[in-house]
């Protein structure tokens, strides 16, 4: 059964056991698709208010982005599982076995890639939320915050599922490269995540 079909207690449940998905990606990519979802709430509430007239055309183009993101989103859950999957079955080679070097080394590079687009996908969704903060209903202020809260830990959390695996890699230039790249996106969209949250707060209070 597909991961992301699961209810949010069965969700929790297999978190909560000692199966190896889901784990930590799986929940930053959940954390990442609730981020999207609550755009989607924002711009859900701002269309067909005359107060927001000027700017229903933007809401409405960054409700369909919000919508793709959030698919994209729950989709990861299950793409991180199987890419996780390769690296739970080479941890469990032989030491001896001259084949497990390759393997790992594989595996590791394979167990990267659904983190990574997770990361991404949730650096769109802030990009989202900074514009509605700004554009969409006050009523539903809050909620950006909370979106930008939950977007903030799929890019914090999935960033964790990359290092732990860079770290091992043995080809450290390619470990490197994709330890800078996200670097990048803790660099650039966390502190936006935080401005979203601290201005929402700020208007609140």
């Amino acid at each position: 059964m597909e991961l992301r079909s699961l209810k949010c207690t069965e969700f929790c449940g297999a978190l909560d056991s000692s199966a190896p998905v889901p784990g930590g990606g799986g929940a930053s990519a959940l954390a990442g698709a609730l981020g999207a979802a609550l755009a989607g709430m924002v711009c859900s509430l701002t269309v067909g208010k005359k107060k927001y007239a000027a700017v229903e055309d933007e809401i409405r183009e960054i409700w369909a982005k919000a919508s793709g993101l959030k698919s994209r989103l729950l989709e990861a859950i299950d793409k991180d599982a199987e890419c996780f999957e390769p690296l739970a079955k080479a941890y469990g080679l032989p030491k001896d076995d001259p084949a497990r070097g390759e393997v790992m080394e594989n595996a590791l590079r394979n167990a990267c890639t659904a983190p990574l687009e997770i990361m991404k996908l949730a650096a769109e969704t802030l990009e989202l939320l900074y514009e509605l903060k700004e554009k969409g209903s006050v009523l539903a202020l809050s909620d950006v915050g909370v979106g930008a809260s939950m977007a903030r830990a799929a890019v914090t959390g999935a960033s964790l599922n990359i290092y732990i695996n860079t770290k091992l890699m043995k080809d450290r230039e390619y470990a490197e490269k994709l330890n800078r790249e996200t670097d990048c996106l803790i660099e650039k969209y966390v502190p936006m995540a935080d401005e979203i949250y601290n201005g929402v707060l700020e208007r609140l209070r």
